[in-house]
């Protein structure tokens, strides 16, 4: 039962929908595309800064995004947006698939707005009244104003998002850390691997900076070679040679006993940021019998995943058992070679090829494009230490990703029940002190 001054009313009474933005046509702000929202994180930054030239969704800092399309919206596509640092208008623009909300002066509060458009009592009831074709469906704004709402009085707000925020800042922590893990990682693969420092070093008589046991590892001197000179010693070989390469596929869509399965099935759309390296959820699932009657494969852990069709360059780790479309290609190790170095050389790779390609289009990988590649092949000593390494910063990311994942779950679990008053304010924040 809900406290006492508690008010129902339509939903587009107790929010501001796509409030006014002033942007001026033909000035650069920051945009938002939707690939860029997490369901998981409660924040959103810019995707890029790009031209607004009149249409699209506008925002300020703190509103709401809400995705209006399917399957993004049943994917829980919401979270509110963070303008850059230092951007004093806090302003940006989106994508024209974004519903903004903002919380209503003297009704809402704008942290509370956000998890009331979160709560599956707003959110199923928008996707029960998406309309258009099939694939395209879309929730008309119109249909925020038949859906009735309970409000309970602002201090009651500013508690509830300040309970489901405790959680939400946890994850924004564990965000925050993998960014820190990842840039770990990518500096000392760039150290060793790309930039050749502790040979470098060593060849000028300097202190390498690393244990001896690993210093001892690196050669002292280079050799010239068609890359230019590299560590004495390491071998040249083709990319393609490093790794087996494994083609993704898709079941029919015809046939319904092929999908929504357990089985995650990934596609650009599912592709993380670089500083989260796993995909662990994708938006849609395929069924064993799905597998079994497409050219599609189950990838294992650690598996490389990138993009190679349509939006080409996407890079991610496999963080759970799971196959993907024929747009991608796996990548593992072999000969010695381990996940961490296949994923941040391919990582190295795709980013020199796509400075190569400035100015044109870059627009396809195929098997020759990876073929035609030739990296530079440490000696295995060095190989097995560097995974050695950096697999555990890597495997700190993953569970990163899993814990923010469960305290969603939990904070999910919760909104409901905070915003019908089943629960209360003092026994929620007893429940969640265990857990930040």
């Amino acid at each position: 039962m809900a406290d006492d001054g508690w008010t129902t009313m339509p939903l587009d009474q107790a929010v501001l929908v796509n409030p006014s933005v002033r942007l001026e046509r033909g000035e650069v702000y920051p945009f938002v595309d939707m690939q860029a929202v997490d369901p998981i994180s409660r924040s959103v930054g810019p995707s890029e800064l790009r031209e607004f030239k009149g249409g699209g969704s506008r925002f300020s800092h703190g509103d709401t995004l809400m995705a209006r399309i399917t399957p993004c919206l049943e994917n829980g596509k919401i979270a509110r947006y963070v303008a850059p640092d230092g951007d004093g208008e806090g302003v940006g623009h989106g994508s024209t698939e974004f519903i903004v909300i903002r919380g209503r002066p003297n009704v809402t509060n704008n942290g509370f707005a956000y998890y009331l458009t979160k709560w599956d009592g707003v959110r199923q009831y928008c996707i029960s009244q998406m309309t258009g074709s099939s694939g395209r469906q879309r929730v008309p704004t119109s249909a925020l104003s038949h859906r009735e709402v309970t409000i309970p009085p602002l201090k009651e707000q500013e508690a509830i998002a300040n309970i489901l925020g405790a959680l939400d800042d946890k994850i924004e922590l564990n965000r925050r850390m993998n960014e820190t893990l990842e840039a770990m990682a990518r500096a000392i693969f760039k150290s060793w691997f790309v930039d050749f420092d502790p040979v470098r070093a060593k060849a000028e008589g300097r202190d390498p900076g690393l244990p001896k046991e690993i210093a001892d590892l690196f050669p002292c001197a280079f050799e010239a070679s068609e890359l230019g000179d590299i560590p004495k010693g390491w071998r040249i070989q083709p990319f393609a040679e490093t790794v087996e390469i494994i083609g993704g596929g898709t079941p029919k869509t015809s046939v319904p006993e092929y999908w929504n399965g357990d089985i995650p099935w990934f596609s650009v759309v599912d592709a993380p940021n670089d500083s989260n390296v796993w995909v662990l959820y994708t938006e849609k699932k395929i069924t064993r019998e799905g597998v079994a009657n497409s050219s599609t494969r189950v990838l294992s852990i650690g598996t490389t995943i990138i993009s190679a069709r349509g939006t080409v360059g996407k890079i991610a780790l496999v963080g759970v058992p799971m196959a993907m479309n024929q747009s991608c290609y796996g990548l593992k190790g072999k000969g010695g070679v381990g996940k961490a170095l296949t994923y941040f050389t391919t990582r190295e790779l795709i980013a020199d090829l796509q400075q190569q390609a400035h100015g044109s289009v870059f627009d396809t990988i195929t098997r020759d494009t990876l073929a035609g590649i030739s990296v530079v092949v440490p000696a295995p000593e060095l190989i097995e230490t560097f995974e050695e390494r950096i697999g555990p910063i890597l495997e700190r990311i993953r569970s990163n990703l899993f814990e923010s994942r469960t305290l969603a779950a939990i904070r999910d679990a919760l909104l409901p029940k905070l915003l019908s008053g089943e629960i209360r304010i003092k026994d929620a924040e007893k429940f969640i002190g265990g857990l930040v």
